[in-house]
């Protein structure tokens, strides 16, 4: 018998700042040409309209399935799924058929919440050896694709967020085995998915950190122990580098708290391309300031204004984990948003790097003051092809489209066409809002530029775009999509991840333009 090849998604534990690094995933996934062995569930994948009968299965077990796909009309169709408990003449306790419609047509995304699926069923079973039949896929390379994206998917569902319960749920802590043809396409498939999936859970596992513990220094430190080993060259550059470097507007942002900004620099140089620079927000709790947010269930919330920072970490940790040949920075400006004596009041003025004068309107309206200086490092600094910066950034965003879409702002075509065609693929999709006719939203009768404005999106985008300059920029608001109430599709409980995947597919689309 062949040995299945393991491939585990996981890090040692290391304490950070007071704050251990997690474990993501208990369960393994392994891929062989041989079928597993002492499996108490098999998962079988079918293709629309292919009769359900295994080289190995009896007569018997032929025509008991055959009867229970007829009665639950069973078809294949993309996301159907059937149970059937004890099968007979099969060693298994139960039996699982997924439907996959036609496999050629079966998109990335959907392969994944096939997964996603497949895992939120097994966890209602005491299933603890999954074996997973592909032989109904007459295609080997496809076989090997799907068998990839739909593991991936069950990586995605199965992460929790869980360091703070004295007496955590039990974790998911399955055993799969994947049986495929095309055996090394396979585990070089969902080798660079695996990638992808620890980028996504190290962005969720930032995000979820609560205020008090994924505080700037411990965000920046963190993400530092997960970069660095992958060959990301990491730069953290303390409160008083900040202010060296003239950057007023990110400093002022946290000049209130005891927690004071950082900036952190992750440089992927996987070729001597122009880089493409990804700039955070990272704002790791935010109070409003003096202009306080007074909801109590939104304020709750507020530890997941990091998630654009948190994306931006993420994506740079999938790229380098998939050794992708791309020179790609990201640039996450941390801040704390409290009030004390110190704080930022509304009405001040304070001078970004550029020296552009900011009257502070709104103390609220931090994630834009710190960005502008973000922007500004990555374009002093790497002189990049292009700019995305991405933030939790604007309610009216979230008026405007909900939870459905992120708004991008740009004026450039291929930019825009690229992150809308990533956004498909990832299915993190996009929608452009315009930028051109706002003239006169930001402008200040004390100084250079105020930081709110009406539209409220526009105002935030404009305000950005500014710091841009001249060099290409989009402008992802994804307010409202880093946190899920409930778990759904890929999607755990708690910070989603979102942006991880958009970032990381989108710098691969562009680069290649």
């Amino acid at each position: 018998m062949r040995m299945f090849k393991l491939v585990c998604i996981g890090v040692c534990a290391l304490l950070i700042s007071g704050v251990a690094s997690a474990q993501y995933l208990q369960t393994t996934t392994r891929f062989s040409s041989q079928p597993a062995q002492g499996a108490d569930s098999l998962v079988v994948l079918v293709p629309a309209g292919v009769s359900v009968q295994l080289s190995d299965w009896s007569q018997v077990t032929t025509d008991q399935v055959a009867r229970a796909i007829s009665a639950a009309e069973f078809t294949g169709e993309t996301g159907q799924q059937m149970l059937l408990l004890a099968p007979a003449g099969l060693s298994v306790d139960r039996l699982i058929l997924l439907g996959l419609g036609e496999p050629a047509e079966l998109p990335r995304h959907r392969a994944e919440t096939i997964g996603a699926s497949l895992s939120v069923m097994i966890n209602d079973t005491h299933a603890a050896t999954v074996a997973i039949s592909t032989g109904l896929i007459a295609d080997a390379d496809q076989a090997a694709r799907i068998a990839a994206e739909v593991a991936h998917g069950v990586d995605l569902r199965n992460y929790r967020f869980d360091r703070y319960k004295s007496e955590p749920d039990p974790r998911p802590a399955q055993s799969f085995y994947w049986q495929v043809a095309a055996e090394s396409a396979a585990l070089e498939s969902y080798a660079l998915l695996s990638a992808l999936a620890e980028g996504v859970f190290t962005a969720r596992e930032l995000t979820n950190l609560p205020g008090g513990d994924g505080f700037p220094a411990a965000f920046a430190e963190y993400a530092r122990q997960q970069l660095a080993p992958l060959g990301v060259e990491v730069t953290i550059l303390t409160p008083e580098q900040v202010l060296e470097q003239g950057m007023g507007s990110l400093y002022g942002v946290s000049q209130g708290s005891q927690h004071k900004a950082h900036l952190l620099v992750a440089h992927w140089k996987g070729s001597d391309d122009q880089a493409i620079a990804l700039v955070g927000k990272g704002n790791t709790f935010d109070t409003g300031g003096y202009n306080l947010k007074t909801d109590s269930a939104s304020i709750l919330q507020m530890q997941t204004d990091k998630a654009g920072g948190a994306a931006v970490v993420g994506a740079i940790k999938a790229l380098a984990g998939q050794r992708v040949a791309v020179n790609v920075v990201g640039v996450v400006p941390l801040s704390q948003n409290a009030i004390s004596g110190e704080a930022i009041l509304p009405g001040d003025v304070l001078t970004a790097a550029d020296g552009t004068t900011i009257e502070v309107a709104s103390t609220d309206a931090e994630g834009r003051l710190i960005l502008a200086d973000g922007i500004w490092y990555a374009r002093h600094h790497y002189n990049p092809r292009a700019i995305a910066d991405i933030a939790t950034l604007t309610g009216a965003k979230t008026t405007a489209l909900g939870t459905a879409y992120s708004a991008i702002f740009t004026n450039q075509p291929e930019i825009r066409d690229s992150l809308s065609l990533a956004g498909e693929i990832t299915q993190e999709l996009v929608w452009p809002l315009p930028l051109d006719n706002y003239s006169g939203i930001i402008n200040s009768r004390i100084a250079d530029i105020r930081n709110s404005g009406t539209p409220g999106a526009q105002a935030g985008a404009i305000f950005l775009q500014h710091f841009a300059g001249d060099t290409p920029w989009v402008h992802i608001d994804m307010a409202g999509e880093a946190l899920a109430d409930s778990a759904s599709g890929i999607s755990a409980a708690g910070a989603t991840g979102h942006g991880v995947r958009l970032l990381a597919e989108w710098v691969k689309l562009f680069s290649d333009q």
